[in-house]
Formats: structure tokens, sequence, C-alpha cells
């Protein structure tokens, strides 16, 4: 779509990658990637690259943008050969340039192929370092209930009974909270931090 845009009514242009590069993605280093897309362009035959006499290079696209060509002033571009003469087309920047702009896009394929494996081995390393801990049984299945016998979780309602519990099912889970730090503590690893969702 770039090339539509930055080629003549006849689909011609000169070929200075950096010149194009700066037109489609202005502000961004793409001359390698105009090279390359060039380059695939030539390839599945919606462009032709040749050189003229002075040896300067230039494109035509098989297909430009329709225009009325009756309007459309001569073009300032050479034509391109015929399609015997194509045949012994340049490539940009000279013989080889081709080989070397594949070598340069296999080189950044291999080395984001590289960097994806070693994202990966890090983190199958991290998983066998770390491996799923078996959970701990949490304090309060344990607990004594919070409520008498008639209400087991409790009531709204005043009851005596309820208050008794309760009471004692707070000192039961302050004298576990304490056996736990105490225990954190003879191993060295510092006090312990308790979610309020684990103590009520």
């Amino acid at each position: 779509m770039g090339l539509w845009i930055h080629t003549d009514p006849h689909g011609r242009c000169e070929l200075i990658p950096e010149l194009i590069a700066g037109a489609i993605y202005p502000g961004e280093a793409a001359t390698d990637r105009v090279l390359e897309h060039v380059l695939m362009l030539a390839e599945s035959g919606f462009l032709t690259m040749y050189q003229t006499d002075d040896g300067r290079e230039w494109i035509s696209l098989a297909a430009p943008l329709k225009a009325d060509m009756r309007t459309v002033p001569p073009s300032q571009c050479p034509p391109p050969p015929d399609q015997d003469l194509s045949r012994h087309v340049v490539a940009v920047g000279g013989a080889g340039a081709r080989e070397r702009a594949r070598a340069r896009a296999r080189a950044r394929a291999r080395a984001s192929v590289a960097q994806e494996q070693a994202a990966r081995a890090s983190s199958w390393a991290a998983w066998d370092e770390n491996p799923p801990q078996r959970p701990e049984r949490p304090m309060l299945i344990d607990a004594p209930p919070l409520g008498c016998p008639e209400h087991p979780h409790g009531t709204f309602k005043d009851c005596g009974p309820c208050g008794t519990a309760r009471r004692r099912h707070d000192r039961w889970v302050a004298q576990e909270r304490y056996t736990d730090q105490l225990a954190d503590y003879e191993e060295g690893q510092g006090p312990r931090d308790y979610d309020e969702e684990e103590i009520f």
C-alpha cells in the first residue's frame, strides 16, 4: 500500500531504500525492512526491479492504482525492460544484496527463536526449583464452634452460652496463632502474618 501511494501514476519510482523507508515509515529505522519487502514483492511478481545504464535502480509495480491515463503526464521514470531483459535485473545495491538481505533476515529469526527458547527454559527451570506445595490446613477448620449447641454458627439474639462459646473460640485461635508465631521465631523466619479471613 505504501508503494502504491509513493510511486507515480504508472507505478514507478527510483529505488532508494532510505527515501522509501522515510516516506512509508517516518521516524523509524526501516531501511532493512524496505529492502526485504521489496525483494519479497519482486519474487512474488508484484513489482519489477531494474537498472538503467547510468547505474540507477528503479521499481515498477505490476498493478499500479487505476488512473485516467488521458490526464496523467508522462512518467519521469524510465520504463522497465521487456520480459527477456528483466531476467538480468540487478538486485538492490548490486550483486549479492539479495543474499545479504536474506542472511540478515535469517540472523534476526535465529536470534528471535533463541530468545523465545531461553524464556521457555527459564520458565521451566523456575517451575522445577519451586514445585507446588501442599496447602496448609486452615486453623478455623479445627477451631471450636462460634456458638452454643443450639446456635452452632452464632446468633444475632442475646444468648449467654453463645457468648461463652465465642470467647472460647477466640482464645483457641489466639493460642494457635501464638504457637505458630513461636515456631516461626524458633526457625528464624520471623513472625507470621495472618489474613483477617484466616482469623475469622
